[in-house]
């Protein structure tokens, strides 16, 4: 278990169209995400919700505009799954979280130590000159979630290191929205539960029991209480 525990970065919900994931979540909490960019090396783009207390909603699909994104590398968040592309056909969803890994604690050097419990590490850039951000994010090569003896399925997050001190927070103003919860559902949260202990996450997230992998969000808006995600049924 990492010494430093980690802290949330930013939640995940995964579209097939970004206008398709903005407007999911306007209809739920009330507010557009804007902003954002796009991803070169992923073949991506996103749009951005602020949330109180330094973390952010992102929004991601597939960026229809992108020339091409690297060769020979699957898009991150299982976006070129065939499983994950069906299910977003029945429409936006929210699909993973990731969790802030910060200085003193090196995101490469804790990666190069544990290869089999930390998935590679790609550096990735968003924005121009002025407004670039960059930043490393675990990603398999494969573009799978991350995963622990097999089991992953979202609820094990992502582990990101950001090179600037910029955090994309800063600039999404305050939109009244709090996060209450998040709770992972999972048929198998003992696995689950073992990797978010050793990566120092387990505070970040509760487990429950249930027949299939699901995320669910709470948050406090100005509307009153609203969520993001449908529970699994309990076992």
């Amino acid at each position: 278990m990492t010494a430093t525990p980690l802290s949330l970065d930013h939640l995940v919900v995964s579209a097939r169209t970004l206008d398709e994931g903005v407007q999911y979540v306007a209809d739920t909490l009330g507010v557009a995400p804007a902003g954002g960019g796009a991803h070169p090396l992923m073949g991506t783009h996103n749009r951005l919700l602020g949330l109180w207390g330094g973390a952010y909603l992102e929004v991601i699909a597939v960026d229809p505009g992108a020339s091409q994104h690297a060769a020979g590398r699957a898009r991150l968040f299982a976006l070129d799954d065939p499983a994950v592309q069906a299910r977003l056909e029945t429409g936006p969803y929210l699909s993973h979280w990731v969790a802030r890994v910060v200085p003193p604690r090196s995101l490469e050097r804790w990666r190069s130590q544990y290869p089999q419990r930390i998935a590679d590490l790609v550096p990735m850039t968003r924005g121009d000159r002025n407004t670039q951000l960059s930043w490393q994010l675990t990603v398999p090569l494969d573009g799978a979630f991350p995963s622990w003896q097999g089991v992953g399925d979202g609820i094990l997050p992502s582990l990101i290191q950001w090179d600037t001190a910029r955090h994309p927070s800063q600039t999404l103003g305050d939109n009244g929205i709090v996060l209450k919860s998040l709770t992972g559902f999972h048929p198998q949260t003992q696995t689950v539960r073992e990797q978010l202990n050793w990566l120092g996450a387990s505070h970040l997230i509760a487990l429950e029991e249930a027949d299939a992998p699901a995320l669910v969000a709470q948050f406090e808006t100005p509307s009153g209480l609203r969520t993001l995600g449908a529970p699994a049924r309990a076992t």
